[in-house]
């Protein structure tokens, strides 16, 4: 059984996201490594970008500080390697489709696959286009995670019963970022989803508090909280390790 799997095997997966490198590459070491042991399930680890369209402006500036901060690809992937000596739960990255390509598609998937990278989430990347990766990512033994959005409309199938490891369902139009409520009906969504895949389903953008997380969880497989952690970094810079423990250990699925 993968590391994914296990993270969904007989429980709700909580997976958390940190921008890598805000503030800076050792503070997200130490965040990984303290967010394993407080029961974050499975990690993404955004990798910064100078265009991030999906994000709200709390991941946009996190993608600034750590850019500014001297934040790179490689520095990421000697993180990660480091990381996988002290935590056995699934780390992903989630990146835009350009940076993967500058990098180079094999040598960025031979790097992840060293490094202990279990999957990767790349929201720019249409499902008609998901052969650009989908090759690649299976020689290295990386999983290509696939999203579903409200708007996915007649394609959510098609998506679901191509998906691997865990769908990524996007909970309400627009980019990532902390929500009072959550708007879309997104419990239909998974419905036609388990219709025609078993794989399991992890809602994501603008879930914030305890009380969504567990909302969320209660119609799917697992819920997923960035924005609110990267608040919370953004707040308390090298010194968030204590702060962001604390707001995990209140998320109980």
């Amino acid at each position: 059984m993968s590391r994914i799997a296990k993270a969904f095997n007989g429980k709700k997966a909580f997976i958390a996201f940190i921008t890598g490198g805000d503030p800076d590459i050792e503070t997200t070491e130490r965040l990984i490594i303290a967010m394993a042991e407080s029961g974050v399930d499975i990690v993404e680890i955004g990798i910064p970008f100078s265009d991030p369209i999906a994000e709200g402006i709390v991941i946009q500036k996190a993608d600034e500080r750590a850019l500014k901060n001297g934040c790179t690809v490689d520095k990421l992937f000697d993180m990660v390697k480091r990381v996988r000596t002290k935590v056995e739960i699934p780390i992903l990255f989630m990146t835009y489709i350009n940076p993967v390509f500058v990098y180079g598609k094999d040598k960025f998937m031979t790097r992840s696959a060293e490094a202990g990278i279990d999957g990767i989430i790349v929201p720019d990347l249409p499902f008609e286009e998901r052969g650009e990766l989908a090759e690649v990512c299976d020689k290295y033994n990386v999983t290509l995670i696939s999203m579903i959005a409200p708007t996915s409309g007649d394609r959510t199938e098609a998506i679901a019963r191509d998906a691997k490891g865990f769908i990524y369902c996007v909970s309400s139009l627009g980019v990532t970022g902390v929500r009072s409520t959550i708007s879309s009906d997104i419990a239909a969504v998974i419905e036609r989803i388990r219709k025609v895949s078993s794989t399991p389903c992890a809602i994501g953008f603008g879930i914030s508090t305890p009380e969504q997380a567990q909302e969320m969880a209660a119609i799917s497989d697992g819920a997923i909280i960035g924005s609110a952690i990267v608040k919370i970094i953004e707040k308390f810079g090298r010194d968030s390790v204590e702060p962001v423990k604390q707001f995990v250990n209140e998320i109980k699925l």
